[in-house]
């Protein structure tokens, strides 16, 4: 059934079946009255279209994520998800949009185009156009990550440097004295990526603080990389006895590469780290780390973007998580080598 019907039926044009769905201009009482009970005979239901007409609303969020020609970490792929199924639960769409790189049209579509009732940015960088972008034009936003200076904007965040510092504590804890952090790639960390520079502080306040020689290293996030990086750690730093790293997508080869060097883990060589729970479980033998909660995180920013939406001028919110680490089997004493 759809408007088309109800107005032949009520004898009336489709325009004026529109403004009474719409509540967008007024209609005689009698009018109003004959199409409603045209509605009623025919259970017709207004669908997502019109219901967002009458509230003013697209009913969409819009979710900018990397650019399209980088393939998605894992952890990336778990908050899009955890966002489009908490979206789901208010029955609403998400429209996903690339952003930097060759995509900034993309992303500016979803400032300028009235396609979406309010954005969820991923991978914040420490100084983001795309925040500034936002906040001039005046669209509800949260970020998952924030900027070095987040006041006034809603966001969520995982403390990498609070947890990276809390692992070379444990490392420092088993008598490891010399550590490496395996971070995200040389471009992002470039780019100012919020959680590289917040593990590298993190990293760095923890070596300096229990006196270790701290080794850094950039890593890109797949496997291949990690292999290459962990190959050349060993090569030029002989003495280091454990690594942390926040470059899950690497993990794979971060193994393979011990593991062609003939080192045991942990018994030769502790890893840690932070990383989404699937990824420290499947590493050999299970990876002590502070699991990221991805689907929490995606639903509370879900949460506080619809109470933006909702209220105009609410004080902001935030939320710094701070899982623990899981010590699970792959950190250990340190053994002279």
């Amino acid at each position: 059934m759809n408007i088309g019907e109800i107005a032949r039926r009520a004898g009336v044009s489709r325009s004026t079946v529109s403004y009474v769905l719409s509540g967008k201009r007024s209609v005689s009482e009698g009018t109003r009255q004959r199409i409603q009970a045209v509605i009623d005979e025919l259970g017709y239901r207004p669908n997502a279209s019109a219901r967002a007409l009458k509230e003013g609303r697209t009913r969409t969020l819009g979710l900018v994520i990397p650019p399209a020609s980088q393939r998605l970490t894992d952890m990336q792929l778990g908050f899009v998800a955890s966002v489009v199924e908490a979206a789901a639960r208010h029955d609403l769409d998400v429209l996903l949009s690339p952003s930097g790189g060759d995509h900034d049209r993309s992303f500016e579509r979803i400032v300028t185009g009235r396609r979406v009732d309010g954005v969820i940015l991923m991978e914040i960088r420490l100084a983001d156009d795309r925040v500034l972008r936002l906040t001039r034009a005046g669209l509800p936003f949260v970020t998952i990550g924030r900027t070095a200076e987040p006041h006034g904007m809603s966001w969520i965040d995982v403390d990498y440097a609070g947890l990276i510092a809390r692992c070379v504590h444990h490392l420092a804890d088993l008598g490891h004295r010399q550590v490496a952090l395996v971070n995200r790639s040389e471009e992002l960390v470039a780019a100012g990526y919020g959680p590289s520079h917040r593990a590298l502080a993190g990293f760095r306040a923890a070596t300096a603080e229990r006196g270790l020689t701290g080794v850094e290293v950039c890593c890109g996030d797949d496997t291949a990389s990690g292999e290459a990086c962990v190959e050349q750690l060993l090569a030029t730093c002989p003495d280091v006895t454990a690594l942390a790293t926040i470059n899950e997508a690497a993990l794979p080869g971060i193994q393979r590469a011990l593991t062609s060097a003939g080192l045991s883990v942990p018994g030769d060589f502790s890893v840690t780290g932070v990383a989404a729970r699937h990824w420290a479980e499947d590493f050999r033998p299970p990876l002590t780390a502070a699991d990221v909660p991805m689907v929490e995180m995606g639903a509370e920013a879900v949460s506080f973007l619809l109470e933006i939406i909702a209220t105009p001028g609410v004080v902001p919110r935030h939320r710094l998580y701070r899982p623990p680490v899981s010590l699970r089997s792959s950190t250990g004493p340190a053994r002279s080598r």
